[in-house]
């Protein structure tokens, strides 16, 4: 049954996005998905995020909730009698779901486009970057299948979007993600087994013919 009035403002290359597809999907929500040229930004989305004027949007009853971990955050307390929750219920194990959801939010975006956009030495160093941040995800992980345990949460719907980027990466970059990250690349493909995760996920093909488009339209190749 469609739950009334959910719609998401979205932006189909955007990680971001993603993550609020993966939520609603984990809750099984039915809802309307109305993508956004962000060069040319609807009425509607400027109406309902007046502040940054950016996706992605979830419109739940005429209401708007922005930023996407705060979305993902607002779907798991709102739906909190789907399947199961997205954060920890003890309180410290919560706080550190949030941590590290904040430390990918402030880390792994900027240290992804830097090395799909960037060029010769300076590369380089956003390449030594990138993977030092992917380490310490990794790290963080440890032998764990998910990051929050046995189960798939709120860590994993932060940085789970992410891995569709990681094709684009490796081709501009020249790595192996899976060669400096073995244990990270093995949870990405234990996360794409569930369809709630690889349904919303636009096939890596499709995210590299974006970057091209936009590196030749900003003059980056």
């Amino acid at each position: 049954m469609a739950e009334a009035n959910v719609v998401l403002l979205d932006f189909w290359p955007s990680s971001y996005g993603m993550r609020v597809k993966i939520a609603l999907a984990e809750k099984g929500i039915s809802y309307e998905c109305k993508q956004e040229d962000l060069e040319a930004r609807s009425s509607l989305l400027l109406e309902m995020n007046p502040v940054h004027k950016m996706i992605p949007v979830l419109i739940h009853n005429g209401k708007p909730i922005c930023e996407s971990l705060n979305i993902v955050q607002y779907i798991d307390e709102t739906w909190n009698h789907k399947p199961s929750s997205l954060l920890p219920s003890d309180p410290y194990k919560r706080s550190q779901a949030r941590f590290w959801g904040d430390y990918i939010d402030k880390n792994v975006y900027n240290a992804v486009k830097r090395v799909w956009t960037g060029k010769g030495k300076e590369q380089e160093e956003f390449k030594k970057q990138f993977i030092q941040c992917l380490k310490t995800l990794e790290y963080e992980l440890g032998d764990k299948p998910y990051f929050g345990g046995e189960d798939f949460g709120y860590v994993d719907v932060a940085l789970v979007p992410f891995t569709s980027w990681f094709y684009t990466v490796e081709t501009c970059g020249k790595l192996s993600i899976e060669k400096e990250c073995p244990k990270l690349m093995a949870w990405a493909k234990r996360c794409m087994e569930k369809e709630s995760v690889a349904t919303p996920l636009p096939h890596p093909h499709q995210i590299y013919a974006f970057a091209m488009q936009y590196k030749q339209r900003h003059g980056l190749e």
